[in-house]
């Protein structure tokens, strides 16, 4: 192998620290160039930017119901179990509270008038047994689709589970109430007014343990009610989730009269029974109870609860949860 003609020509080696020491000097003399520019976040822009509320949500609590104005169908009612009502009229876009600064924070069930959008029913107290359990003092009414508020009665309820209108009549309306959870008593059971809440009569008591869960109407005939009965009694250490005296009660007459339907349904004690009328079929009504015995599950009425026939065993795993 022959070497080159051309020998690589000697590179001086130059002492590492030094180079390094010259390379830092002129950084630090070199200007900052990010200290001369201009912040790309000001004061200016930040405060174009405000906290704002999007709706109920994780730290309102439990949502207890979800209301549809029949005559717009872009405004929306929520009521919440922990803090307050909410209305939007942009299908859920943005929302406002209406329900501050008044006795009480938990509400329970809200109605829009079908005659009237701007009538509105509002029950507070909210409709389940947990051990943080709001209460409420009745139902008010609303003349300005949410505006301000008037208390219609029922104060000593604690807990109203359903607010009814009678499409046929705006002044009469039905109120499910469930009555206290801790002790016996109060306004319990199933309450009627025909003065748009002047006034309000008992026309369903089962006992002073047990009240009205719901109330349903068959949509046909206003006449035809559906009451839903919960004995119940909370203790520290327990929930007594039921009883005897629950079950399904009916009226064919506006609540004057009543029977209770068990054809079908388990027998023996019955914890809360979820009801629900068809609205293609009203001789169609479902129903999920909470039962002893194994025999909880879905059941089904094919002759306006006359009857009852086990459709399955499922049963949600907390039935105060519906």
């Amino acid at each position: 192998m022959k070497r080159s003609a051309f020998p690589l020509p000697v590179l001086p080696v130059l002492p590492v620290l030094p180079i390094l020491a010259v390379l830092a000097a002129g950084l630090l003399l070199a200007p900052a160039a990010s200290a001369q520019e201009e912040p790309a976040i000001t004061e200016d822009l930040l405060s174009g930017l405000k906290l704002r509320g999007i709706g109920p949500a994780a730290r309102s609590g439990r949502v207890a119901d979800v209301t549809f104005d029949p005559n717009d169908r872009a405004t929306w009612y929520v009521a919440v179990a922990s803090g307050n009502a909410f209305k939007t009229t942009n299908r859920g876009t943005t929302w406002e509270p209406i329900f501050e600064n008044y006795p009480v924070y938990s509400t329970s069930t809200i109605v829009v008038d079908p005659a009237n959008s701007n009538v509105l029913w509002l029950g507070t107290g909210e409709n389940t047994s947990q051990r943080s359990v709001g209460w409420g003092d009745g139902v008010y009414k609303s003349l300005n689709g949410g505006r301000s508020w008037t208390n219609t009665g029922l104060r000593a309820s604690e807990h109203i589970g359903k607010v009814l209108v009678d499409p046929r009549d705006p002044d009469v309306v039905y109120a499910a109430a469930m009555g206290g959870l801790w002790a016996p008593g109060g306004d319990r059971g199933l309450f009627k007014t025909t003065d748009g809440g002047g006034t309000w009569t008992p026309v369903l008591e089962i006992s002073e343990n047990t009240g009205i869960a719901a109330v349903h109407m068959d949509p046909r005939d206003p006449d035809v009610l559906y009451a839903v009965a919960f004995q119940r009694r909370r203790h520290v250490g327990v929930l007594v989730a039921g009883g005897p005296e629950s079950g399904v009660w009916k009226s064919t007459d506006g609540g004057e009269s009543w029977r209770e339907i068990t054809r079908g349904l388990p027998s023996g004690d019955l914890g809360r029974i979820a009801l629900a009328v068809s609205p293609i079929d009203p001789d169609v009504v479902y129903a999920l109870a909470a039962a002893t015995e194994d025999r909880s599950g879905f059941y089904r009425s094919p002759d306006k609860g006359e009857t009852w026939v086990r459709m399955s065993d499922y049963i949600v795993v907390d039935p105060q949860y519906y």
